[in-house]
């Protein structure tokens, strides 16, 4: 027996309660909710460190849904646009209310989701994105997009962040759970991560960040860990200097609204506060390339470099495992790949150290690269992944030059002067695989070709 006026609320990469407004417009005007999770076949694909996260965040949700309101998520195991057009007509819901979603495939599902319900009568309506500034809003006077960051963050930070939508109030209608339970899938158990996995879903995403943002004071009287000791410490990859939200952010149990919302803006651009938000502008900005220009997902933002020569036959593929496998004999680069590989996440700044070393020491594609972080990441987003993949092959907007190679070795010494990071990750060392100044002459070699062309 269908519920009377009622809304789909379609969760995807916002799998919260509070600071949603697509949830709020689903409960206007007395509207019953119906919450929605459709598992696209598409996602058996991803890698099994982020499957098995969602599998926790559901349940999560689902738990939250239930003592909150008395209601279930509703999780159907299907193509969307057959899944979603179904799933409206058995609640008679006019209308289908989601957080808008910019990436290639998102955009092309969601086209597809919303005409399946327009043959029907019904609509699709996006309220909010996963982003702090939806892409396409930053533009030049001219509107067309911003190439480089600073004067993108520029006008970003000038644009009017929104404060944290209302959570729903007790009043809020939603579906009992017996009217949703029939529909449900069952889903299977959640893979073996093959890592260890942070707690999970809105509460432990709240949790984080208020301890980040709490500073924490060493013995010897020097900020070891908080949100304004971030500038300071943001590189240093033995130290709780970054807020690891990442996987919070990419799966929506916190909205980046909330973190700047706490914020307070008002130092100088070195001031930690100002530095982690200008990280969510990042954020915002390669959601805005890729928006923009959805091709450089996987190909060179510059063409230019679509003729660089790569290494891509036997060999380089037996190079490219010892590098996945953390046995480069390089100790920074092995540490950050033995911590992808244990807990699904890497510090930022040995993600760059690593990724260097593949493209300009190894010669390899970035795209390889790019998917292997993919299929390990938590926090796995096509957008940030592989426009910092771009970023550190030369490739992309605001890209490192080619001709800046990061030597291993001096990146540890910098950044992990004690050796703290890699005594965790690395009990003994490989003997390097290749000698560096070489490689770096080698990648310079290949640069010239493209000037030559």
């Amino acid at each position: 027996m269908a519920v009377t006026k009622c809304s789909l609320m379609w969760f995807r990469r916002d799998l919260r309660i509070g600071d949603l407004p697509a949830l709020l417009a689903a409960g206007s005007d007395n509207q019953t909710v119906v919450p929605l999770f459709v598992i696209d076949p598409g996602f058996a694909r991803t890698g099994a460190p982020r499957r098995a996260l969602l599998h926790g965040i559901l349940n999560d949700l689902d738990e939250q849904i239930r003592l909150r309101f008395g209601s279930r998520l509703l999780i159907r195991c299907g193509d969307p646009v057959a899944e979603v057009p179904a799933m409206a007509a058995a609640f008679d819901a006019s209308t289908v209310y989601v957080s808008r979603d910019y990436a290639p495939y998102g955009r092309q599902r969601d086209t597809a989701v919303g005409g399946a319900l327009a043959e029907r009568g019904r609509s699709l309506v996006g309220v909010g994105s996963p982003y702090a500034v939806d892409p396409g809003r930053v533009r030049k006077g001219d509107g067309t997009p911003y190439k480089v960051f600073t004067p993108f963050s520029k006008i970003w930070r000038q644009t009017g962040l929104e404060a944290p939508a209302p959570d729903p109030g007790d009043d809020m209608d939603w579906a009992p759970a017996s009217e949703l339970e029939k529909y449900c899938h069952p889903i299977s158990d959640p893979p073996e991560p093959g890592c260890d996995l942070p707690s999970v879903g809105e509460a432990a995403a709240l949790n984080r960040w208020g301890s980040f943002r709490e500073a924490a004071t060493a013995a010897d009287g020097t900020l070891r860990s908080g949100v304004s000791a971030y500038s300071d410490l943001r590189d240093r990859p033995a130290l709780a200097g970054t807020s690891q939200l990442s996987p919070d952010l990419k799966w929506g149990t916190i909205h980046p609204r909330t973190l700047l919302a706490d914020l307070d803006l008002s130092g100088s651009k070195d001031d930690g506060e100002m530095v982690f938000s200008s990280e969510l502008a990042w954020r915002d900005f390669y959601a805005d390339v890729l928006f923009t220009q959805p091709h450089t997902a996987w190909s060179n933002l510059n063409a230019r470099f679509d003729a660089m020569p790569v290494d891509t036959d036997a060999a380089a593929r037996r190079r490219f495992d010892q590098w996945a496998a953390g046995q480069t004999g390089f100790s920074i680069v092995d540490a950050g790949q033995r911590q992808l590989l244990a807990t699904g996440w890497m510090h930022n700044r040995v993600r760059m150290i690593v990724a260097s070393f593949l493209v300009k020491d190894l010669h390899l594609p970035w795209q390889w690269g790019a998917k292997w972080f993919m299929q390990h990441l938590l926090d796995g987003d096509i957008a940030s992944n592989n426009h910092g993949w771009q970023w550190a092959a030369g490739t992309g907007t605001d890209a490192s030059p080619y001709f800046r190679v990061f030597n291993p070795t001096t990146q540890q010494q910098r950044y992990d002067n004690r050796n703290e990071y890699v005594d965790r990750w690395v009990k003994k060392s490989a003997e390097p695989m290749l000698d560096h100044g070489v490689e770096r002459e080698e990648a310079l070699r290949r640069l010239k070709t493209l000037s030559n062309k």
